[in-house]
């Protein structure tokens, strides 16, 4: 096939990158090698516009026992126990078919944490669609939910965590990012390496299709309005395959039958074996003879780019050859040998005879062309920051307004579709609180997670929306009695070859990067979507952080709800006046504008460091931090989730409306027994912090929220619009 100027577009090549194809390959590429660098070129698998931004964020820490660069991270957490875990997206295939991009995205994730050698112990997602009075919104949300479910359910893996926002910025490109969490013990951590020369190159797993391919090329352009055309471009899944595939490769591990081993992720067959090739310093020498497919026509550029799920390319020494095919067939799965370790820097790929590509390694991955744009301040930022003048709505309006925002209702509907407690090791589920908590079998340990990310702050000042959207997570780890160990981030983000959106990307990882630095949560890798807009029209720019911690004594647990009557209420921090970006703006007044909320570090590692310590004595009895909605919304989910009420009393002389509803960071409400609160005084004062006792709990069939004399509202009427808001927008 001739190489014409109109292939190269489709493969979305430009002219000056063609041009160093050739120069690396001495020659013109065929259309399979060509196919290779398209994919492995992407911005999904080669990181071009992302990756000199990413390298300012911090990646090690006395923690760390992996960071970036490989299928997943590693913290340790004592003994001969480390974490693995990691984030990545699958918006695009979402948008396109919502069941099989989100169950896809599940099974591609807990496939980059059994890959390293770790038993998945958790599942978190966090997800963006448009608003609920749109048909395709609800078609999509209903599919993607059904999707994370099923898949997650059927391999028994635990979804204790999560994180939904509806915004009308997403109605046409959804975001559906997963986040897994493992379990490993030091001694096993498997990396994805080709290394050995004359090792065996062995593919198991399912079968080879024509589903997904060129799914990294597609996630690395815009969608466009005939992105319904792109089903061919969606991967199928099979859960029941996946859940053998997981407990093969655990096996094989356990047996150190393996050299090294990595999934057949994006770009596939291709991303794979350069991938390990590379970090070996090697050379690949590959079939497509024995590849097992689902089509006999299948030809050697399909096989290379097919995104086929539940697939897997290992390493191993011959001797090793029988009992790992001894291993597989118990487990039902395919298991054949395509290749060799050669001592070369090149993938050589030969079909029925033929050499159909001839790729030096390094070309493919350190090799990929990296571009540092210049950034320009988007045009929308001074008028959106100009907030108008409102007419005071009564406390209690504007309240029950809140609480039937589906950014702030209960997501029961969702977490209820999730089987968050086969394991039966979870302590704090869906719900319970900012955070899910997971007790390790056969010790005191458990493991705190979350995903966090605010879009609206970072389309407003995409500075302090990286730092917030670290703090966020930080927060929700402290609140359930977790100490912070690091972060996995995934940045959504439309065109970066628009100047105003490498604006929101670099201003966002640098608000990232100082947050990770000064809380102490280094970033152990992630993943990118770029181009998430259609006919021009950008999402909001959308860092989202997943963040694990360390409980050292699961007793210490801390659920985000009042579960007491007569316990003394305590607000750790100021509140200042500040509206800009909130969800009150929004819901109330139909108004996105503002300035993104102003967050201290500083200060927010000492309120940080501040609610450890009380947690740690058993001082508190319950914790949560103040996020959309502001303190009376906070007030809210603690009370609804019990049926217990609260009488407050708050003044610091700023609007009610900003006492009530502003979102003031680095804040937290917690609730301590009288026996306890002069102990817990003399802490705050130790540390000098600003606090305020609020107030108590309070019980009986007609609870009541009440704060000062603006605010008074029975919890049965808040618990009715809290928990239903989003079921009937669905319709359920």
């Amino acid at each position: 096939m001739t190489i014409t100027p109109e292939i190269i577009r489709e493969h979305n090549i430009t002219d000056a990158e063609y041009a160093l194809i050739k120069q690396h390959l001495g020659r013109e590429p065929n259309i399979n090698e060509l196919g290779v660098f398209s994919v492995m070129w992407s911005e999904h698998c080669g990181y071009k516009n992302t990756k000199p931004l990413l390298k300012t964020l911090p990646t090690e820490g006395k923690q760390i026992l992996q960071g970036p660069g490989e299928n997943a991270g590693i913290v340790d957490i004592g003994g001969d126990e480390a974490i693995v875990f990691k984030i990545e997206s699958h918006n695009h295939p979402s948008a396109v078919e919502p069941y099989q991009g989100a169950a896809t995205g599940v099974g591609g994730i807990l496939r980059d944490i059994f890959t390293m050698g770790a038993r998945p112990i958790a599942m978190l997602n966090a997800l963006r669609f448009g608003t609920l009075d749109n048909e395709r919104t609800v078609h999509l949300t209903k599919g993607v939910v059904k999707g994370i479910g099923d898949y997650g359910n059927c391999v028994g893996i635990p979804t204790i965590a999560g994180d939904v926002y509806f915004e009308k910025t997403y109605q046409q490109n959804i975001l559906v990012n997963a986040m897994c969490v493992g379990v490993i013990k030091k001694d096993r951590i498997t990396k994805a390496i080709a290394s050995g020369i004359g090792n065996l190159v062995v593919y198991y797993g399912s079968t080879t299709g024509r589903d997904g391919i060129h799914g990294a090329t597609f996630a690395s352009e815009e969608l466009s309005s005939d992105g319904e055309d792109k089903r061919p471009s969606v991967q199928v899944g099979d859960p029941f395959t996946e859940k053998l595939l997981m407990e093969a490769t655990l096996e094989l591990i356990e047996k150190k039958l393996l050299v090294g081993v990595q999934d057949m992720g994006a770009a596939g067959l291709t991303s794979s074996s350069s991938e390990m090739a590379s970090r070996g310093g090697v050379g690949i020498a590959m079939s497509l003879d024995n590849i097992p497919k689902r089509a006999d026509d299948l030809t050697p550029y399909e096989m290379l780019l097919s995104e086929s799920q539940e697939r897997m390319l290992a390493v191993i020494t011959p001797d090793k050859l029988e009992d790992m095919k001894a291993v597989l067939a118990k487990w039902d799965l395919n298991c054949v040998v395509i290749g060799t370790v050669v001592n070369t820097d090149r993938l050589t790929i030969t079909y029925k005879g033929e050499q159909v590509a001839d790729i030096p390694v390094k070309a493919l991955t350190d090799k990929v062309p990296q571009y540092t744009r210049t950034g320009v301040v988007p045009e929308y930022i001074a008028a959106a920051r100009q907030m108008k003048k409102h007419k005071a709505v009564p406390a209690k309006d504007a309240l029950l307004a809140l609480l039937d925002s589906p950014n702030i209702a209960s997501k029961r509907w969702i977490y209820e579709q999730y089987d968050h407690m086969v394991g039966t090791d979870t302590v704090i589920r869906p719900g319970e609180a900012g955070a899910g908590v997971l007790r390790l079998k056969g010790s005191r340990k458990a493991i705190a997670t979350c995903v966090d990310g605010n879009g609206r702050y970072t389309y407003l000042n995409p500075y302090k929306g990286g730092k917030i959207c670290v703090a966020e997570a930080y927060r929700n780890i402290i609140a359930v009695g977790g100490k912070p160990l690091a972060v996995t981030n995934n940045l959504n983000f439309a065109n970066p070859e628009k100047p105003e959106i490498y604006w929101q990307l670099e201003q966002s990882i640098r608000g990232m990067r100082e947050a990770c630095i000064i809380l102490e949560t280094p970033v152990t890798g992630g993943n990118c979507s770029m181009y998430n807009e259609t006919g021009g029209s950008p999402i909001y720019p959308t860092p989202v952080i997943g963040m694990v911690g360390l409980i050292d004594d699961v007793s210490n647990a801390r659920k985000g709800y009042f579960s007491r009557e007569n316990e003394f209420i305590y607000l750790l921090g100021d509140t200042l006046n500040e509206m800009g970006a909130s969800e009150y703006l929004s819901v109330v007044h139909d108004e996105i504008a503002g300035d993104t909320p102003e967050i201290d570090l500083a200060l927010e590692k000492k309120h940080g460091e501040t609610m450890a310590e009380l947690i740690k004595f058993g001082l508190i009895g319950s914790a949560s931090d103040i996020s959309e909605g502001g303190l009376a919304v906070t007030l809210a989910e603690m009370c609804i989730a019990k049926g217990l009420g609260c009488t407050v009393t708050f003044d610091t002389g700023i609007p009610a409306e900003a006492l009530l509803f502003g979102e003031t960071q680095s804040r937290y409400v917690f609730t301590a027994s009288p026996e306890n609160i002069k102990a817990v005084e003399e802490k705050l004062r130790a540390r000098t912090v600003r606090f305020y006792k609020l107030g108590k709990t309070t019980a009986g069939p007609n609870a009541r929220l009440i704060i000062n004399d603006a605010l008074s509202v029975g919890v049965d009427a808040l618990s009715g619009v809290y928990r239903t808001a989003i079921e009937k927008r669905l319709g359920e």
